[in-house]
């Protein structure tokens, strides 16, 4: 699936794109519900995920009936008229006299997502032309097509004009019904930027940035307790400080104490969830020691970024002093992306860790 596209919506104009998806990610078993709208639509989804309403992103939890969520639908396009014949040959010709500057010897058709040679490939207005001609004559707007995904989609864009400007795009649909839907095993599909959104059954949701919700679930008792490694004492004054080991003496008063508090904290969790006290006011009480565990997407530049301002090293051209639990979670995530892509990452060392 990782090749193949969906439809998603820029979330300004609310007209129909494609994006590609890039991942698909297991999201370990989650309770879901079912939403219903007037027009006959159902989204089964976990009650964490976002979902797109005319007031913005909002989790599916917190939707109530009589709200408001974003369908597929088709409205009035900007031109109810096909292009000129002869302002066409003018946009055709200009764009042809880019392709050789704009296409890689070997490049990837945006539509189908395959490669070809440049002698294979045309430039392709990612906007058509029929539908805003403010684009047509702007480089940005061009993208490498293969012919065959060229001509449909040529031939598409007149055809759009032809039936009085009707595109596809996304409305709000009015909730009719929310209920629970039991547990089972749940994925999240991450897609393409700069939306990172895709339609599901007819409904707008957002791509994976999952994080393991209190508010749903009961949380298990796992917690931090740092080990010999962690530099526990600051010495120096605020801006200008370090830190240095902690004594034995130090380093069992914190493991026993910490360990002392979390199971104090968790036992009154566990209380008042037994007494029929809602999770989500219940957590209120955990520590910010609870490990909390999501899934998270981003490309190299944004993780090149990170790790810049969450880990220290000495290739850095800027200093950071990040925390240390910050860090180790830099340092994990840092030597896997090293594994997977070993010639960038060593061009990030090489420049500094300073991000393109």
């Amino acid at each position: 699936m990782r090749r193949d596209h969906v439809r998603c919506y820029d979330e300004e104009t609310l007209l129909a794109q494609r994006a590609r998806i890039v991942d698909v990610i297991q999201s370990g078993v989650k309770p879901l519900v079912r939403i219903t709208t007037a027009s006959g639509k159902v989204l089964r989804c976990t009650v964490d995920h976002a979902v797109f309403t005319p007031e913005g992103w909002c989790k599916a939890g917190e939707l109530a009936v009589g709200d408001a969520v974003m369908v597929a639908d088709t409205g009035p396009g900007p031109s109810e008229a096909p292009v000129p014949p002869g302002l066409r040959r003018g946009i055709g010709v200009w764009t042809a006299m880019q392709r050789e500057r704009l296409i890689k010897e070997v490049d990837t058709c945006h539509l189908c997502g395959r490669d070809f040679p440049r002698d294979q490939l045309a430039l392709d207005h990612v906007v058509p032309v029929a539908r805003d001609l403010v684009q047509a004559l702007d480089e940005r707007n061009l993208a490498p097509a293969c012919e065959p995904c060229h001509v449909t989609r040529s031939g598409g864009e007149q055809a759009l004009a032809r039936r009085a400007g009707k595109v596809a795009k996304t409305v709000p649909d009015r909730v009719v019904d929310i209920v629970d839907d039991g547990e089972e095993m749940t994925y999240d599909l991450s897609v393409e930027g700069p939306w990172h959104n895709f339609l599901a059954n007819g409904i707008v949701v957002h791509n994976s940035y999952n994080e393991e919700s209190g508010r749903y679930r009961e949380l298990q008792p796992v917690f931090y307790v740092p080990d010999e490694s962690r530099k526990l004492v600051q010495e120096g004054r605020p801006g200008k400080y370090r830190f240095v080991e902690g004594t034995a003496a130090q380093q069992e008063l914190v493991g026993r104490v910490m360990q002392d508090s979390y199971r104090q904290a968790y036992e009154a969790y566990q209380e008042m969830l037994a007494a029929g006290v809602a999770r989500e006011v219940a957590r209120s009480t955990l520590p910010v020691g609870l490990y909390s565990s999501m899934y998270a997407t981003c490309n190299a530049r944004s993780l090149m970024h990170f790790l810049g301002l969450r880990t220290q090293h000495e290739l850095a051209k800027v200093p950071s002093y990040p925390q240390r639990e910050i860090e180790m979670v830099g340092e994990k995530m840092e030597a896997e992306w090293a594994r997977l892509m070993p010639l960038t990452h060593a061009a990030f060392n090489a420049n500094g860790r300073v991000a393109p």
